[in-house]
């Protein structure tokens, strides 16, 4: 057992419509006397596709002691015997999360049953990411003018201009294949530090690609760093920056990225900038 993220449901306000069962291609979800119910929790990945489709908001995600989700299982016993349409609607949906380790997995899984991808797996490759939640929706802003922003804008009496460059940037949102990553000057961010850092977009964003979690509270460890490792071995990063703040718990941003570059085996420029509380640069 482990402690993730995984489908609940209200039954109080689950009326056995059904709607959401095939929006689940993993088969984590049945109608079972009157109500839809969570069969398996091996089977249900906990990112929650089901959850948009349920017209009485009687499904959620919660966090909580559960048996591991098995791509391999998944697979064999409810994705593939569904046919072509279902194992393409579940590659594009752990696509869309940027579930890239489920994805590898899924693939070398269709490989082994010897089911021929040939004829959409390239369709699921290039998919647009956004078919999935809007708030993961990919966005390039890269294109937009540059703004040149005087350091000392309350003096100047300009309002400051964002110099955000992608869409998503929380860590568990990014789609490691986002076209911005290739080439990119990588931020990585503790969720903090923009907040403690009043000079934050001027000083740290200008050209680079926001990454941002939460050290402490992100329960994705090994998930982040396998995401990490992937962008490291698929994309050419030119450099990692990261900003963290000075409490000990952000010395897992370090951790993180110091290990997914020695992982991936790439000689990459990474410089590290430690925040303090009152908002100074240490």
């Amino acid at each position: 057992m482990v402690k993730r993220k995984i489908i609940k449901i209200n039954e109080e306000k689950c009326n056995g419509c059904g709607e959401c069962i095939p929006n689940c291609p993993e088969g984590a979800l049945q109608v079972i006397d009157g109500k839809a119910r969570l069969i398996s929790d091996l089977f249900c990945d906990g990112l929650g596709a089901c959850i948009g489709e349920c017209p009485l908001g009687a499904i959620e995600v919660e966090e909580r002691e559960a048996e591991a989700y098995d791509e391999k299982t998944v697979m064999e016993k409810n994705i593939i015997p569904k046919g072509e349409n279902v194992i393409k609607a579940h590659l594009q949906h752990l696509k869309s999360h940027g579930e890239m380790r489920l994805f590898e997995q899924a693939i070398d899984v269709l490989k082994e049953k010897g089911v021929k991808i040939s004829d959409f797996f390239e369709e699921v490759k290039q998919a647009c990411p956004s078919g999935g939640c809007p708030g993961s929706a990919l966005r390039d802003m890269r294109t937009k003018p540059e703004t040149v922003v005087p350091t000392d804008v309350a003096v100047a009496n300009v309002k400051a201009k964002s110099q955000l460059q992608n869409w998503p940037t929380q860590f568990k949102l990014l789609n490691p294949n986002a076209p911005y990553l290739e080439n990119a000057d990588l931020l990585f961010a503790a969720d903090c530090a923009p907040f403690a850092y009043a000079d934050f977009h001027n000083r740290f964003m200008t050209g680079k690609i926001l990454v941002n979690f939460c050290p402490k509270l992100d329960p994705y460890n090994e998930e982040y760093l396998e995401k990490l490792k992937y962008i490291l071995e698929h994309k050419n990063i030119k450099s990692i920056t990261m900003v963290r703040m000075e409490v000990p718990c952000c010395g897992g941003l370090t951790s993180l990225v110091e290990n997914a570059v020695r992982d991936s085996g790439k000689n990459i420029i990474i410089k590290e900038y430690t925040i303090s509380i009152s908002g100074e640069i240490i």
